[in-house]
């Protein structure tokens, strides 16, 4: 009898154990950092996929997006953050609230999908944000751009999803050098970052858009290769993102696979552990 008594209280433990450690995971997770797994080539090169970084969430303050979200479709779990912090959402504001800058790579829930995104804030509250063949422009002038080379990667299936990249140079074969021009983008606060080229496409002439106050216009860094705010989040892209749907800024990359999974540490590209996200 001692001994059924002492195993069942064995495995209690081991369960508030667990409960526990769930608990501290979802606080820190909630309010400190959040991982996130590049799973497209939207932000190359800035962001590859495979890289795994944590996301600043005391950066911008809290709101209702602040709350985790759980999407394992292949079991049928979809946790919304609306689900759990909904009673937040609506007002579009923030606790401890924080503004984020011009340049910053940020995490955000998509306005309508909720799914998390990740790209560049381009353009600020009351600005006017327009792209002429391929040229950002913010409140009618022109970006700097200069020339830096190109960005060469193997033309091969990527990532979990397997995504093949677009080539500048395509169609490439198998295994073949796919190639983008590559280009310095110097935004009007300062900010400089690297942006790709790939062809001349609709997204590279747009109408003009006034952000609306308390929003944000979003950009990805493969300008060729993002859905983001130069299309409205009704017809497949983002359109402009409301402040509570912020969730982070990115600031670095802990590690990189190049495989189809993080775990396979085989494949973890050695020049990118702590790379810090400019």
């Amino acid at each position: 009898m001692a001994s059924n008594s002492k195993t069942g209280g064995g495995f209690l433990e081991t369960v508030k154990t667990v409960i526990y450690a769930l608990a501290i995971a979802g606080v820190f997770r909630t309010l400190f950092f959040q991982p996130f797994w590049i799973p497209s080539g939207s932000m190359k090169d800035t962001l590859l996929i495979g890289d795994f970084l944590f996301v600043n969430k005391m950066a911008y303050g809290y709101s209702y997006a602040s709350c985790p979200s759980l999407y394992l479709p292949a079991v049928g779990i979809d946790i919304d953050a609306a689900d759990i912090c909904g009673f937040l959402d609506g007002d579009n504001t923030r606790i401890l609230a924080g503004e984020p800058e011009r340049g910053d790579v940020v995490v955000f829930r998509h306005p309508v999908s909720g799914r998390d995104f990740i790209k560049r804030l381009v353009g600020m509250p009351g600005e006017t944000v327009q792209v002429i063949e391929g040229v950002l422009h913010i409140n009618g002038a022109p970006v700097t751009l200069q020339p830096n080379g190109t960005f060469d990667e193997t033309a091969e299936p990527q990532g979990p999803q397997r995504l093949r990249p677009r080539c500048e140079n395509g169609p490439v074969g198998e295994g073949g050098l796919c190639t983008k021009t590559r280009l310095t983008e110097t935004l009007p606060n300062g900010v400089s970052h690297d942006i790709l080229n790939i062809a001349m496409q609709g997204s590279d002439n747009t109408p003009v858009y006034t952000v609306p106050e308390g929003h944000y216009f979003f950009m990805g860094d493969n300008r060729d290769n993002s859905a983001d705010s130069r299309v409205p989040s009704a017809v497949g892209g983002v359109g402009f993102v409301p402040f509570e749907n912020l969730v982070g800024r990115a600031d670095r990359v802990m590690f990189s696979s190049a495989g189809s999974s993080m775990l396979f540490f085989w494949t973890w590209r050695g020049d990118r552990f702590f790379e810090k996200i400019e």
